[in-house]
């Protein structure tokens, strides 16, 4: 291959479907001018941008459309090589007419990975039979500060949370033969004060610690084919340009052999907002030879800058035949250098591509089987906070519902949903799936009901003129449901979503006065939240009837919301990140150390309103018949074993969280006051009972030491066995013996769960 065939495989073109079936058409974008295809292709193309994400389109006459173009990417560079084609998929494919599914922040809520790997494998099902073949998702960006705009996207505050849900989440879309993508590799979600895109100040010891623990998951469990690189620099060090992260961590450590991707415009950034490369070709040579291998979204940098960075001498050809080996491998494992590859994807088998309009409404990207998986998903990713026995509610004669999320159909979408994210640049355009309303859902669980709905405010809106309606509706009423939370956008579009970070964890507008109106009223209050982050909520911590909790949770949100309102579903899910007590008191993670918590010397107290893990329900669970050494002994390279039993004392079928965290009160580094270390979730009936034994490698009792490098200390822990970080049932006491021991990323990650159901006679 010449040298601007090989560099036409390392980028891509954004180039969205044909509303009309026609090929694909550059995307114009503000931050540069995009060549045309007729520019590139004689050199071949090696990805595809968005060609479903860009513009909204009936996705057999976008898959028409693709194909049509794949043949004509083909037929014009002389060996024959496809493109590859992504899409995002945080939520669901983010095309037109898709299932859209709960926000990850919902599926760290359900605690459930094995539905989270089915939920995965239908959406890479339907991106592949479409003709996608990359989907950049998940983030295992653990939430450090929750005025972040992007917490919606991550899957919470706890490592292991983040870490064992984005694995299953890969093995789905994998499983689907759609490549998965890490992003965003690492830091990014530490960025100073919340900031989009800010420096990240963290030492290497969190970057170890807190940071990378997911990466690595994945890598080693997953299957991942590819990473995309973060657009922060940590302590002044780009990712794209971070060589010991991208090849010598990644890579010559951990033994990644797929493909990383930049983030979009992520090299040209290196110029443009890093300033540590004078010119395109000092950023290119920069970020391929740190690791980079495939510039996205749009040739930018890898093109002619790159092929110049070679004749300057800033880099060998070779480091461009490493990058292009492992494109190419890429699309041989995919099947796309196959003799007898076809362009047309599984939607269209047997189509004639001539007349593409007759094939307009013969795809489904929103069967029933995938909506019921969104439905499960939403209904347990549901948290009810607090209950002082209102609910579930039984059948109120007059409901006030109250709020500007009472009658939005977007109130449940995040921002990277296709109806929030493109839908919303093309407002004549229908969302292409069922979005029923709260209010809808509501009238539909209580049809005996009457739900006399009002505004009262918008989402960050400071206009207080509709507080006064609102009351009066609300002492006329005998239950109000207030209905809070955020607007999903881009880039200050929103409250929540990418570029939307919150000066603090205060309700968007005017929505806690509103709230606080409503507390005033004399009717009991029920506050619902569809949000994409965890808000204060001022008096109504203590002072409402009951608090229920969803993060974003897609198009079968609303009915989940209003079923555990009614009872129809007793909830289950359990709170991924905290739930502040004060809006400004900063970062309030349960994983902090203890000068991190409340202490004498400070003025300010982070403790939350309502801990990591925390979850109500309406059935009771009894934990009892701990068995456990005092202390549980184990050398530093072995394990330790405990069990007891957890039954269902209650009248209704319910699902407890079993979660497993660590304690290490003396260490040779500060360590934060417990970490979660494994959990199990238990569905039982009534009456039944379930027995727990769990084993815990010593492994994870490793941190990163003074020299660096991760060790096992001898000492005593504790094994806090939780339904809750706020709420220890049982603590064992383990002593470790032995030399201090090094591991590595070859250690053990995973506490073993065996559980054994057992339902007496009668129950």
């Amino acid at each position: 291959m010449t040298l601007e065939e090989k560099l036409a495989q390392l980028y891509g073109l954004w180039a969205g479907a044909s509303a009309d079936g026609a090929e694909v058409a550059p995307h114009q974008h503000d931050m540069d001018r995009p060549p045309s295809l007729e520019e590139l292709l004689p050199h071949g193309l090696g990805q595809l941008t968005r060609p479903f994400g860009t513009v909204p389109v009936d996705p057999a006459l976008g898959a028409v459309s693709l194909a049509r173009t794949q043949q004509r990417i083909v037929a014009a560079n002389r060996f024959g090589i496809p493109a590859m084609a992504h899409d995002e998929c945080l939520a669901g494919f983010a095309a037109w007419g898709a299932t859209t599914y709960p926000v990850p922040l919902s599926w760290g809520a359900a605690f459930d990975p094995d539905l989270v790997r089915r939920m995965a494998g239908a959406i890479g099902h339907d991106m592949r039979s479409v003709g996608v073949h990359q989907g950049l998702a998940p983030v295992l960006d653990v939430v450090r500060d929750a005025r972040w705009g992007r917490v919606e996207e991550t899957i919470g505050e706890d490592p292991y949370l983040v870490g064992t849900t984005a694995t299953a989440y890969i093995q789905g879309l994998e499983s689907a033969g759609i490549v998965a993508t890490l992003k965003h590799f690492v830091g990014y979600s530490a960025s100073r004060g919340g900031r989009n895109l800010a420096p990240v100040s963290m030492g290497a010891r969190e970057r170890a610690d807190v940071m990378l623990p997911p990466f690595e998951m994945a890598v080693r469990e997953s299957g991942v084919r590819s990473v995309m690189h973060a657009y922060t620099d940590t302590d002044g060090v780009p990712c794209a340009a971070d060589e010991e992260l991208l090849t010598g961590l990644l890579r010559d450590t951990w033994g990644f052999d797929g493909t990383v991707v930049a983030d979009y415009f992520g090299v040209a950034f290196l110029k443009t907002l890093h300033g540590v490369a004078a010119d395109w070709s000092d950023a290119a040579a920069a970020a391929l030879t740190a690791g980079v291998d495939v510039e996205l979204p749009t040739v930018k940098t890898f093109g002619e800058p790159l092929r110049d960075a070679v004749a300057a001498g800033k880099l060998s050809e070779e480091t461009i035949n490493r990058a292009l080996r492992r494109v190419l491998t890429q699309k041989a494992q995919l099947g796309l250098l196959d003799p007898d590859w076809s362009p047309l994807p599984p939607a269209l088998s047997g189509a004639a591509l001539d007349d593409p309009q007759a094939l307009r409404g013969t795809v489904s990207l929103d069967s029933p089987a995938h909506r019921d998986i969104s439905r499960r998903l939403a209904e347990q990713s549901v948290i009810l906070l607090r209950n002082n026995g209102t609910l579930p509610l039984d059948g109120p004669r007059r409901i006030a519902l109250v709020g500007p999320q009472a009658d939005t159909p977007t109130a449940v979408l995040g921002c990277y949903s296709f109806p929030v994210h493109v839908g919303s640049q093309h407002p004549g355009t229908p969302a292409g799936v069922g979005l029923p309303t709260l209010r809808e859902s509501l009238a539909a669980e209580f049809p005996g009901s009457e739900i006399i709905t009002v505004r009262g405010a918008g989402i960050d809106s400071t206009d207080t003129d509709g507080f006064a309606e609102a009351v009066r509706v609300a002492r006329h009423a005998d239950l109000v449901v207030a209905a809070l939370g955020d607007r999903a956008g881009l880039f200050g579009r929103g409250t929540s979503g990418e570029g939307c970070d919150a000066e603090s964890l205060e309700l968007p507008g005017v929505q806690r006065q509103l709230l606080d109106a409503l507390l005033d009223s004399g009717t009991p209050v029920v506050v619902t939240l569809l949000a994409g982050r965890p808000y204060a909520l001022g008096r109504a911590t203590e002072e409402a009837d009951a608090i229920v909790q969803t993060f974003f949770p897609g198009q079968e949100g609303t009915p989940a919301l209003a079923g555990v309102l009614s009872g129809r579903i007793n909830p289950s899910g359990r709170l991924p990140v905290s739930v502040p007590r004060l809006p400004g008191a900063q970062p309030s993670t349960y994983l902090a150390a203890t000068l991190a918590r409340v202490s004498e010397v400070s003025s300010i107290d982070p403790t939350p309103a309502f801990g990591f893990g925390h979850g109500l329900t309406y059935t009771s669970f009894a934990w009892s018949d701990l068995e456990a050494g005092d202390p549980l002994r184990a050398e530093t390279d072995g394990a330790v074993a405990l069990s007891f039993t957890v039954r269902n004392t209650g009248e209704r079928p319910g699902a407890e969280v079993v979660q497993l965290y660590l304690h290490d009160p003396v260490a040779s580094v500060v360590q934060p006051v417990q970490r979660l270390i494994g959990y199990v979730r238990i569905p039982l009936e009534p009456g039944e009972r379930a027995g727990v034994a769990v084993t815990v490698p010593a492994d994870l009792a490793s941190f990163t030491g003074r020299n660096g490098r991760r060790v096992v200390e001898p000492g005593e822990l504790e094994l806090r066995l939780a339904a809750s970080s706020t709420d220890i049932r049982f603590t064992a006491r383990a002593v470790l013996t032995g030399p201090v021991r090094h591991v590595d990323h070859t250690r053990e990650l995973h506490a073993r769960f065996t559980v054994t159901r057992d339902t007496p006679a009668g129950a």
